[in-house]
């Protein structure tokens, strides 16, 4: 099994299985058994299957990020080739998706891409979005997989099919987890064996959140999670959050007949760990 670099290489086997449902997995590389568990799902509700691996240069606000990001793609196709044989791979060049000029299409997200990730990187989601909507267009699949743990990555994917139309339908796929509880990410391989066992701490304080919250004030909550967080070494809170799980209006209050999430990132060194849980 060898990869696709080209669009035309990817448009001539499209033509070749015409009239056959195909399900899209956009990765940045890097896979993981969250990857590989969307690739699992995908191949058993599709014909057909592909998974894109492209490190997207426009959702990056820091050069650093993008050059430090883990990258290996002889391992990441070894990965898909022990689900099956019959997964195609397309792994373009930063040309071959942008030309010339790499930047990326503006978009309306309104409020969805102003909260939790879209504040504290800059163009993040129209970098993401540019990409995906490369990407729907080229596959025209019947179904695309994303992770529960990008969440609001998920919402801002939502809206952009309705922006444009595409006839796609989006599969929302459950976080993945290391054994201490920490989300499944490619940026955890950055991180020394100590902090990765402390990250427990992560999806331990949204726990907290979900189980407390109609005790105590979230205000009070949130306030001593962080404290505790940020007690140990390198760790840093950029957000704790309550959000509606539709709108992600930020919020310290819940009401009973909406539904919302806890969102957090955590920076260890810059290393940046994002993760979210459904609270009611």
């Amino acid at each position: 099994m060898s990869p696709f670099f080209t669009k035309n290489e990817v448009k001539i086997r499209l033509n070749k299985s015409k009239n056959k449902s195909i399900g899209l997995v956009p990765t940045m590389g890097s896979l993981h058994e969250g990857h590989l568990s969307l690739i699992k799902t995908a191949t058993k509700e599709n014909d057909l299957v592909w998974v894109s691996i492209f490190l997207n240069p426009t959702q990056f606000d820091k050069k650093n990020d993008l050059i430090n990001y883990p990258k290996n793609l002889n391992k990441d196709i070894k990965l898909i080739k022990s689900i099956s044989n019959n997964i195609n791979i397309f792994s373009p060049s930063e040309f071959e998706m942008y030309g010339d000029k790499i930047i990326s299409k503006v978009y309306n997200f309104k409020k969805l891409d102003s909260v939790l990730e879209g504040k504290h990187r800059k163009n993040h989601f129209n970098g993401v979005a540019t990409i995906v909507s490369k990407l729907l267009h080229l596959f025209k699949p019947k179904n695309v997989y994303f992770g529960e743990k990008d969440y609001q990555q998920v919402l801002i994917i939502k809206d952009l099919i309705n922006i444009e139309k595409i006839k796609v339908k989006l599969i929302l796929c459950p976080t993945v987890r290391e054994k201490n509880g920490l989300a499944l990410s490619s940026r955890n391989k950055l991180l020394s064996s100590n902090q990765r066992n402390s990250s427990s701490i992560i999806y331990n304080s949204l726990k907290y959140v979900a189980e407390n919250l109609y005790k105590s004030d979230f205000k009070s909550i949130k306030k001593n999670l962080i404290n505790k967080i940020e007690k140990i070494n390198s760790f840093k809170v950029e957000y704790l959050e309550i959000a509606d799980a539709n709108t992600l209006e930020i919020c310290d209050k819940i009401n009973p007949k909406k539904t919302y999430r806890a969102f957090i990132c955590v920076s260890i060194n810059k290393v940046r760990l994002i993760d979210n849980i459904l609270l009611n």
